[in-house]
């Protein structure tokens, strides 16, 4: 069902601060930036071999990555695993008893479509799945 990892999301108070140190210090390269209004968040996308680092900035005080940051600090925020058919993977975790944040996938960053996994499910890890645009 899982083809990779796509990316491990880190949620930041700011990308202006942090894509730097991804950027020139650990030497991954920038493929820049785009809000996701849905969510109220501007990421950053970072290619590191075939997986990405997005760093996630809120840009209201009410999105939920500002909710994240209040509760627990900057830090690793979920970790986004790709799927080629979204819809049959959460069918199957559905079936299978997982707790389902969305039943229905919705538009993501890079035009893909994803989907979130309650972490109560996944031991405490809040899982994305994530189905690439074509």
């Amino acid at each position: 069902m899982l083809t990779k990892i796509n990316h491990i999301g880190i949620a930041v108070q700011s990308l202006a601060d942090a894509v730097p140190f991804y950027r020139d210090n650990l030497g991954m390269a920038f493929m820049g930036t785009e809000e996701v209004a849905e969510q109220k968040v501007t990421v950053a996308f970072l290619q590191i071999g075939e997986s990405k680092i997005e760093l996630l900035e809120p840009t209201a005080d009410d999105s939920p990555v500002a909710k994240f940051i209040e509760k627990n600090g900057a830090g690793i925020h979920h970790i986004a695993y790709e799927v080629e058919d979204i819809e049959a993977a959460i069918a199957k975790l559905t079936a299978d008893g997982a707790r389902m944040i969305d039943s229905v996938p919705r538009n993501g960053a890079h035009g893909a479509r994803i989907a979130f996994i309650h972490p109560k499910t996944s031991r405490g890890v809040l899982t994305e799945l994530c189905q690439m645009g074509h």
